[in-house]
């Protein structure tokens, strides 16, 4: 019960437009008026201001026709670069880019699926509960969009974020949290070849410690990364100062308290055998969450692709999406798979079955809830 030719099409559409992280506003601005124009009441939060972007996150609200929880479909409007100047191509049933661009399917596919939704709801009168959609700002750099979500806006019982690989019926119950991890060593500067014997080299003082820290795979649910190293100032100059940067992961919120504190103590405790000084500094990205499989949103989620003939399949993540701060703000998030595949590259494409499968997913998932009250 969806229109597969006005899915394509919009999503066709939707790919074309560039829609850079911090720079969302041309489709921010058109999905405002299409969701207006479904009968949404719209609302955009200051979180672009925030984050020094040009867009904040949309959030729309649908009254119900029957009484029935408020659900909440979500799914991200920016995307990775190169995103500009997309020449979509459709052959044999699937969607990629002429192989210059990303195709932009993360996260267009979810919010192709969610438009379609309240088109149909609408235009077929179906019975269903208050809806709330939230179209997010800023998710590929860190889900900083959602981060500074304007959270009074939120009243949803549970909801759905239409964002990850895999054929619909696919969904994440339990993701990580992670923090980035910022190490400041300060040596000392000396010129280098005049005297320095008198310097301190804070990057080799990184090297010393890097050694030995913990790195990759921590175990089955926890892992840490060095990903970024910056000091010096000139090769004649002994290097003063040098910064490390980590990111700590771990879908267990005391393993990644605890995997973090360890990065921390093995840096600052090495400034004694460097003669460094040394600090660190965490700055949380977003927390760890855990959805029962008996809760309210995976019980429904389950039933609708069930019903649509879709396998189902629950799995655990090893990275962050909004959901993270969805299920943090008290609003029971579960991640639904849209089809997407090698997303991040200029490989990147979608089944166009599982295009039209995903919308068929969230509008069954909408009449399931309304159903079952």
């Amino acid at each position: 019960m969806i229109n597969e030719q006005r899915v394509l099409d919009e999503f066709l559409e939707l790919v074309q437009i560039r829609c850079s992280t911090h720079d969302e506003r041309e489709v921010a601005d058109l999905l405002t008026n299409r969701l207006k124009e479904l009968g949404g009441t719209v609302r955009e939060d200051k979180a672009g201001e925030k984050i020094g972007g040009n867009t904040g996150n949309l959030v729309a609200d649908f009254p119900g026709t029957v009484a029935a929880p408020t659900v909440m479909l979500t799914a991200h409007m920016d995307c990775v670069e190169p995103c500009g100047g997309v020449k979509p191509v459709v052959k044999d049933g699937i969607i990629r880019s002429d192989g210059t661009t990303i195709l932009g399917g993360d996260d267009k596919a979810g919010v192709t699926a969610i438009l379609e939704t309240l088109r149909q709801l609408r235009e077929q009168e179906i019975p269903h509960g208050p809806l709330q959609v939230v179209f997010t700002v800023a998710e590929e750099n860190g889900v900083h969009g959602s981060q500074n979500l304007d959270t009074s806006l939120l009243h949803a019982d549970f909801g759905f974020t239409l964002d990850t690989h895999n054929h619909p019926g696919n969904m994440t119950f339990m993701a990580p949290g992670k923090n980035q991890i910022r190490i400041h060593i300060e040596g000392k500067a000396s010129h280098a070849g005049v005297n320095p014997e008198a310097g301190i080299n804070a990057i080799c003082a990184a090297g010393l410690l890097i050694a030995d820290a913990p790195q990759g795979r921590i175990d089955e649910e926890t892992t840490c990364n060095l990903g970024r190293i910056v000091g010096g100032s000139a090769t004649n100059v002994v290097a003063e100062c040098c910064d490390v940067f980590y990111e700590s992961r771990s879908r267990n919120k005391a393993k990644l308290d605890k995997i973090t504190q360890e990065i921390c103590d093995h840096f600052v405790n090495g400034a004694a055998k460097t003669n460094c000084r040394i600090t660190a500094e965490v700055s949380p990205d977003y927390g760890p969450y855990l959805l029962e499989k008996d809760s309210p949103a995976i019980r429904t989620a389950i039933k609708a692709a069930e019903k649509l003939g879709l396998p189902v399949n629950l799995e655990e993540s090893g990275g962050g999406s909004d959901a993270n701060h969805f299920n943090t703000y008290g609003v029971p998030t579960v991640v639904l798979s849209v089809g997407m595949e090698n997303a991040h590259t200029k490989d990147e494409y979608i089944e166009v079955k599982d295009l039209y499968d995903s919308a068929r997913w969230a509008l069954e998932i909408v009449k399931t809830v309304a159903a079952s009250e």
